[in-house]
């Protein structure tokens, strides 16, 4: 039995060219995938790597270049370190955790976990955190202990169970409009700078084209590769200046060079007082991880067969491997904050395609990216970072979000939630919506009437007052000054 069940994806696999359509044959993979929780899993065994997967690496290589330089930069503003420190602690970051971490964890050990990306939110509270007395290193292994908390007792997807499809869905709508409005204006900004104003309208105009015509054809899994190098080739050529400047190398990699006195971080070793300094912002930072996580399980729902149960993102399990990733990231030097990873998982949701194989090019990118330097220049360019974002995360989001808000109801409750998110923000918008939503409030009365106490207001009750206090204690409500 136990051979059989091991080599059921092998006995079940056809080839390719026996199905009419491509959809059909990568529809049929996920049908037949069997992924186990913590079990060794190997390719061509247990998966393979098709073409498709191909583009999700590239988009998340690119999305984890963006993010982490982007975290990075927030701290070292801060700190009063150097661009040279910046673009070290990425390539260390690509190299450890972009690479090494994602084959072992997310194609190997536990393919239905998510890798663990960049938390984008958080960078705004950088500045925050910093002036409050914070230390990288504290905040990142807090945030580790608290996910794994929160992991290990399955809230997040007891969480993600008690998020109605209204709710859901205004989520994504204020997440994608928000993310592709702010993408937009840096990028005219940016356009503005350089004396290229006229850029910006251009590779925008040709973008709306050819994505609209990628969405025609069923082929938006291609959007953030295709879009990004036409963005690319057309500001190039329209004589915006362009240059490499990361020559390869390789990163130090001694934890106790980065944490030192007078190297690396510059910062020593946290002591208690920086752990206390930090524990709201770490609150807050697992707070946010459940609507991120599930706003991309969201997009394996809407694009899998109904029946491909087995492949699909676990919420806990991706809390797990984030947490962890965290811990060992920030221990050896890392200065990013962990989340899911979107610019992955929502174009390898598009294309069809599941976690692990899609992972392992993601590993090997990101590690040739570290050490080449170069493909880190051509990915934090104005053009490419702007398009990638727009056509790989918000535009999805606000189409997925749409789409679920059909039935009167789930409008009135996603109403409720852009309204919520744009007075305070993401977070509080969610666990605002979600609790007036359980209980019957706004949205489907029937749904409402359905659940247990503990369901309808307790947790619900319970994380909302858990959001409110440490938005609070990190001065991020409107007119109440933060007491860290």
């Amino acid at each position: 039995m136990k051979k059989d069940a091991g080599n059921s994806y092998r006995e079940k696999r056809k080839k390719s060219s026996e199905f009419e359509k491509r959809e059909d044959y990568l529809e049929h993979e996920l049908l037949i995938m069997k992924f186990r929780r913590w079990k060794i899993h190997l390719p061509f065994r247990d998966f393979h790597v098709e073409f498709e997967d191909l583009v999700p690496a590239l988009a998340a290589t690119i999305g984890k270049v963006v993010m982490v330089t982007a975290m990075v930069a927030a701290f070292a503003a801060q700190f009063g370190l150097s661009s040279e420190f910046i673009a070290e602690n990425v390539r260390y970051e690509l190299l450890i955790a972009g690479g090494i971490f994602v084959i072992i964890f997310s194609a190997i050990l536990n393919p239905r976990a998510n890798l663990a990306g960049t938390h984008g939110p958080m960078i705004p509270l950088i500045p925050i955190i910093a002036a409050a007395g914070g230390h990288p290193l504290a905040l990142g292994i807090l945030i580790g202990v608290f996910g794994l908390l929160l992991s290990i007792t399955k809230g997040g997807s007891k969480l993600m169970a008690l998020t109605g499809v209204g709710v859901r869905g205004g989520l994504l709508i204020y997440l994608g409009a928000v993310g592709l409005i702010s993408q937009i204006t840096k990028f005219e900004s940016w356009a503005s700078s350089v004396n290229a104003s006229t850029v910006s309208f251009v590779v925008i105009g040709i973008t709306i084209l050819i994505y609209a015509y990628l969405a025609r054809i069923k082929k938006r899994w291609l959007a953030i590769p295709l879009c990004s190098a036409i963005a690319g080739i057309v500001a190039y050529a329209m004589g915006v200046n362009f240059e490499f400047t990361t020559a390869p190398g390789l990163p130090h990699l001694n934890p106790f060079w980065w944490w030192g006195e007078n190297t690396g971080w510059q910062l020593g070793w946290p002591d208690l007082g920086h752990f206390i300094a930090v524990i709201p912002f770490a609150i807050l930072a697992v707070a946010m991880w459940s609507p991120d996580y599930l706003g991309h399980r969201v997009f394996q729902e809407l694009n899998y067969p109904k029946k491909a149960k087995d492949v699909l993102m676990d919420v806990d399990d991706t809390m797990t491997v984030a947490s962890v990733r965290q811990i060992v990231g920030s221990t050896l030097g890392g200065g990013n904050i962990a989340s899911s990873w979107g610019t992955y998982m929502i174009p390898a949701a598009i294309a069809k395609r599941p976690i692990p194989g899609g992972a392992v090019l993601t590993a090997i990118l990101c590690v040739l990216a570290s050490v080449f330097g170069y493909p880190m220049d051509l990915a934090m360019w104005e053009p490419v970072l702007r398009i990638a974002l727009i056509v790989g995360v918000f535009l999805p989001l606000l189409e997925a979000g749409m789409q679920m808000v059909k039935e009167h109801n789930d409008s009135l409750s996603a109403g409720t939630c852009i309204f919520a998110c744009a007075f305070v923000n993401p977070v509080f918008g969610w666990a605002l919506t979600m609790l007036l939503d359980n209980l019957g409030l706004i949205g489907d009365h029937k749904r409402a009437k359905s659940l247990t106490l503990k369901e309808r207001l307790i947790i619900p009750g319970v994380m909302f007052l858990v959001c409110v206090v440490s938005l609070a204690l990190a001065g991020q409500l409107p007119g109440i000054p933060g007491i860290f």
